[in-house]
């Protein structure tokens, strides 16, 4: 079977404390934790989570550098994410205490959705739709 080829898209999200959010994110979400790099004083300079076949990259906000500088106080953000679940995956976030905006609802086009709010203001929203990119024009 042929490797995943990595995500071509990955969302980058700034924290002001970038540890907190990758607890809530792999406690609350179901995120699996990759690569972190931090300075020597212990200020998250890069981290990735994946869920499924995709990543989404994290920051510290105001450490400087052209990203974090062009990014300036930015915000918040809205990411989706397909899951398979939606009802467990809101039972999960709910538990670990996440601020749920929207509980699992049926869309008009089809997708079962729910919708969070992380401790920075970014809204998550998790459903059941998967964009297709088949008939994406190259």
């Amino acid at each position: 079977m042929p490797a995943t080829p990595p995500p071509s898209i990955c969302p980058t999200l700034l924290y002001a404390d970038p540890k907190a959010a990758i607890e809530l994110l792999t406690t609350a979400f179901g995120f699996t934790r990759g690569a972190l790099y931090e300075d020597e004083s212990g200020t998250v300079l890069h981290a990735e989570l994946s869920y499924g076949n995709g990543t989404i990259m994290i920051g510290a906000k105001g450490r400087g550098g052209v990203f974090a500088e062009a990014m300036g106080d930015a915000g918040p953000t809205g990411v989706y994410v397909a899951v398979a679940d939606v009802d467990a995956h809101h039972k999960q976030a709910a538990a670990a205490g996440a601020e749920i905006l929207m509980p699992p609802t049926d869309q008009d086009y089809g997708s079962r959705d729910y919708m969070a709010r992380d401790k920075e203001g970014n809204v998550w929203s998790f459903g059941t739709y998967a964009p297709s990119t088949q008939d994406a024009d190259a």
